[in-house]
């Protein structure tokens, strides 16, 4: 098998599993909500609600984890909408040890295949292309180089030591371009 036919065989499993996970544990958040006293649309709608955030913040955790950004909120998120979700799944299910645990195998898989699927994100962001300029810099102003100067005479009085050069700080310390800082003046209003 190669590896571009068995990517598309995880695919399909991943959502066939997926799918089937998800209507299944849209069918019980929706039958428990109706249940509990909610019109049958609000009840669509705890399912769509509880359902798609848990797949948004699946996917958000995702993309925040490759610009490596915190994801600790978004994952404390993600586990409480799948808890949310299993605890539908578990209410409505017969009232014994295999009813609650035959119920609980969508919300389970689908925190498995979000498991699976976040450990292969990259540890480390593709490299910048050649011949292209790394983004977390600021572009050093280049200085104007003057003619040298004639040689002159030599002076009795020796020459001042030389300037330190000066050396930029790293990019970590300075501000991203655009930012503005909430500690410096601004000047707003129609400049005539």
């Amino acid at each position: 098998m190669t590896e571009r036919t068995e990517s598309a065989v995880r695919l399909l499993i991943l959502l066939a599993i997926g799918t089937m996970a998800g209507a299944a544990a849209f069918t019980h958040v929706h039958d428990l909500s109706v249940a509990h006293g909610q019109p049958n649309w609000i009840g669509w709608a705890n399912a769509v609600a509880v359902e798609l955030m848990a797949i948004y913040l699946g996917l958000e955790l995702r993309a925040r984890r490759r610009a490596r950004r915190p994801v600790g909120l978004v994952a404390s998120l993600l586990v409480a909408f799948a808890l949310l979700s299993l605890a539908a799944q578990v209410a409505e299910a017969e009232p014994s040890v295999w009813g609650w645990t035959v119920a609980a195998v969508p919300s389970l898989a689908f925190l498995a295949l979000v498991k699976v699927v976040l450990s292969n994100t990259p540890a480390t962001p593709p490299a910048p292309e050649p011949n292209q300029p790394p983004t977390d810099r600021y572009e050093m102003p280049e200085q104007a180089t003057t003619d040298p100067e004639p040689e002159r005479p030599a002076d009795p009085v020796p020459p001042a030591a030389p300037a330190p050069a000066v050396v930029p700080a790293p990019a970590a310390v300075l501000p991203p371009r655009g930012v503005i800082h909430s500690n410096r003046p601004h000047v707003v209003g129609i400049i005539r």
